[in-house]
């Protein structure tokens, strides 16, 4: 059987690749960069994609590099407590919520992808340049970016896991353009050794123009602590900015005036991001959903199919569930135009009610009807929202981007 081509080795593409492995399917990644390296800081990873590396065999590894986030807890710009809820193992699931350094998860992936189906799964300084359909395949082109010469490849079905600016994606949608940039800037960075609360919990707190994220990326036991954070500024959306880079250092005067009240009594936000040894920018972007990912054998995977706001900690685990989903139907109905047609019925609508949830705050926006309702904080937040509506908000969320608990610890294995 010719193999599948994944093109891109993010989460995506090497969760697809060691589903495809499990089931007994060939495969071959061709990555862009000629060196894999652990870019990025920290991300988390929902219960629902937990249970998929978990069943791909991951679980001592994640154990071991992750932090089991505890609660999510959200706070006003004054450090007032707005809700908070327990989250994994400890609200009940079947599975835990991890936090971990996106760069690290991508490693062990690879490192499990290259262990199980040999070093040479992964062609790295290749960059997918067209492709051809036949009756029975596709044959792709990649050029190596260090010959300048084009290598074309046979395979069964060609997957664009490709990130945000997808080459596949944009010979599908020639006219699209750039990502949408929502007028927000992240500024991102990882304190050694900063402390606040318990050390197991993840928060949020500020409103829809500023805001603060922050929760612990690495486990304390016999190593120092490290806090992930984010903060975060809108802009007028005539402003124009630098493209979206995961390297691009930030400059801390761009948005560290704006944040240095914000010292509150279990946190110094000002000393927590000067203390970060560096910080990097990147514009909040994401693009619109498409009315169909899958056109004859190709098709798109993760950030190249629904590139979403960071909003509920939910774009790498829903590029997980996709790279599941897909081996599934191609474990049922072979490597066959009809197994992405499946595929992206599946994913897709589950997938674009998210990107557009996450554009409205999804369940962030209690932050922003704290502020509205109480600008000047409040003694008791029930007399602000109603500790109903609060429920409402976050399990709703939770329901729509399919990881309540009930539904998810019920539910059959997506692959098994």
């Amino acid at each position: 059987m010719p193999p599948i081509l994944i093109a891109g080795a993010g989460l995506g593409g090497l969760t697809l690749a060691l589903s495809l492995h499990q089931i007994g399917v060939p495969c071959c990644i061709f990555e862009s960069v000629n060196e894999i390296k652990p870019l990025g800081v920290g991300i988390n990873i929902q219960p629902h994609a937990v249970r998929e590396l978990y069943e791909l065999g991951l679980e001592d590894v994640l154990t071991a590099i992750g932090m089991q986030t505890k609660a999510v807890s959200y706070y006003t710009k004054r450090g007032q407590l707005i809700w908070s809820e327990l989250r994994g193992k400890h609200a009940g699931y079947a599975w835990p919520q991890f936090s971990i350094h996106r760069g690290k998860l991508q490693e062990i992936l690879l490192e499990a992808v290259k262990n199980r189906l040999g070093n040479d799964a992964v062609v790295t300084g290749h960059t997918l340049e067209s492709w051809r359909e036949k009756a029975s395949g596709i044959t792709a082109s990649f050029l190596n970016r260090k010959t300048g010469q084009s290598t074309a490849v046979e395979g069964a079905l060609l997957v664009g896991a490709d990130g945000i600016h997808s080459a596949l994606r944009k010979s599908l949608y020639p006219q699209e353009g750039a990502p949408i940039w929502a007028g927000m800037i992240m500024w991102r960075g990882v304190t050694p050794g900063a402390t606040y609360l318990d050390q197991r919990g993840m928060i949020l707190a500020g409103h829809f123009s500023q805001k603060l994220v922050a929760y612990p990326i690495v486990p304390a036991g016999g190593r120092e602590p490290l806090l992930n954070w984010v903060a975060e500024l809108r802009f007028p959306p005539e402003k124009e900015w630098r493209r979206e880079d995961w390297n691009r250092p930030g400059r801390l005067e761009e948005f560290l005036p704006q944040f240095e009240d914000w010292r509150f009594d279990w946190l110094d936000v000002p000393a927590m991001i000067r203390a970060a040894p560096v910080c990097h920018e990147y514009p909040m972007v994401d693009r619109d959903p498409l009315p169909r990912w899958s056109f004859g054998r190709v098709t798109l995977l993760g950030d190249a199919a629904h590139p979403m706001h960071p909003i509920g900690a939910n774009g790498a685990s829903q590029a997980i569930l996709d790279g599941r989903v897909l081996a599934r139907e191609i474990r049922n109905r072979g490597a066959t135009v009809e197994a992405l047609a499946a595929y992206d019925e599946d994913r897709r609508n589950a997938t674009t009610p998210i990107v557009l949830a996450n554009r409205e705050l999804g369940p962030e926006r209690v932050l922003q009807m704290a502020e509205e309702r109480a600008p000047k904080g409040f003694k008791e937040i029930h007399d602000v929202i109603e500790k109903d509506e609060l429920e409402l908000i976050a399990n709703s969320y939770k329901r729509m981007a399919g990881f309540s608990i009930d539904e998810l610890n019920g539910r059959p294995s997506i692959l098994r």
